[in-house]
């Protein structure tokens, strides 16, 4: 994202490796691998100066497969203009832990989860950001078991992707189960 390649070079990353772009953006890796720069919303930076590079989510698209990683993010629209410019996806990355009814412009809620997924045209969710630790005020598994649960309410509920912490995941294999592993854990 713009501004970030600064830090990048700070840490010794040479200049000549980064690649820095705005949304919207379209970066051709190789023949097979293409990037497109898409909108989140966040904030970027800790401490004092915060928002002075962009954040912003990626579409990884390749000839016969494409993922949306969408970073931390608050619930708008740019996950239906997402959906309208690249989808269909086959998976979609979306934040769903470390939230906060007061933070929910930066953090999604389990229900703009089910919404995101909807508006971004996705075959499979795989719900990020939740079950390591807490850094907010619910417990460390509420963000699984709330979207798990309004998923399967939904009208035509959407395969989500729950690996336990180190458990593979075959991206392209749309038939791979998980199990509900947090169910019983203290």
């Amino acid at each position: 994202a713009l501004g970030v390649g600064s830090h990048l070079e700070f840490w010794g990353f040479p200049s000549e490796n980064i690649i820095e772009k705005d949304w919207y953006s379209k970066i051709e890796l190789d023949e097979n691998l293409t990037i497109h720069t898409t909108p989140s919303r966040h904030f970027s930076g800790r401490g004092f100066k915060r928002c002075n590079t962009l954040w912003t989510s990626f579409v990884l698209e390749s000839k016969d497969f494409k993922m949306y990683l969408g970073g931390d993010s608050g619930y708008d629209k740019h996950f239906a203009e997402i959906g309208e410019k690249y989808g269909p996806f086959d998976i979609a990355l979306i934040d769903n832990g470390q939230y906060n009814e007061s933070w929910k412009y930066i953090h999604n809620l389990p229900q703009d989860v089910i919404k995101a997924m909807k508006d971004l045209k996705t075959k499979r969710v795989f719900p990020v950001h939740s079950s390591k630790f807490s850094l907010s005020l619910h417990a460390w598994d509420e963000p699984l078991k709330k979207v798990t649960e309004l998923n399967s309410l939904s009208e035509n509920p959407i395969p989500l992707i729950t690996p336990m912490i180190g458990e593979i995941v075959e991206l392209k294999n749309d038939k791979q189960e998980f199990k509900q592993w947090w169910k019983g854990v203290n």
